[in-house]
């Protein structure tokens, strides 16, 4: 299989639609979740040009840095800190418009100005988070919610 991205220049669900099954064919063989994530931020990056993508696992007691594109980035962080730590205390999704108005915020890069977080489980156990950041205030919505809670489903 060539591993190119057909993605047309319509609205973000479009984009999401035509992303989704492209990325599930591209995952569907590789047992590797390492070689997944990376392909999934990829993937991500390409389609929405955002400025940083990419999984944080979880190992022992914090989540590491796993695949990313971008700056770099932050290595590890603790259960409850910025906004990758909270989604993992609390194990849901979560979207903050404007990163300083989040209390704790993490600032690996001055840049990011607002970001979303999506939970990864494996048979309901916590694995690590997607983090997505912007460098435009109030980028995320309940749409790429919607669409990021499915390309992450894939990974589990």
């Amino acid at each position: 299989m060539a591993e190119d991205l057909i993605i047309s220049k319509g609205s973000k669900s479009e984009k999401y639609e035509e992303l989704i099954p492209q990325i599930r064919a591209l995952i569907l063989y590789e047992s590797d979740s390492i070689a997944n994530m990376a392909n999934v931020v990829a993937a991500l990056k390409q389609t929405f040009d955002f400025f940083w993508v990419g999984f944080y696992i979880l190992r022992e007691d914090q989540l590491v840095l796993g695949p990313f594109q971008g700056p770099i980035a932050c290595t590890r962080i603790k259960k409850g800190r910025g906004v990758c730590g909270t989604a993992w205390e609390k194990g849901e999704t979560i979207v903050v418009p404007d990163v300083d108005q989040f209390p704790g915020h993490i600032a690996c890069s001055s840049l990011s100005k607002s970001e979303v977080v999506i939970p990864l489980f494996d048979d309901d156990e916590f694995i690590g988070v997607l983090d997505i950041d912007s460098d435009k205030v109030n980028d995320f919505t309940q749409e790429d919610v919607f669409y990021l809670e499915q390309i992450v489903g894939l990974l589990e």
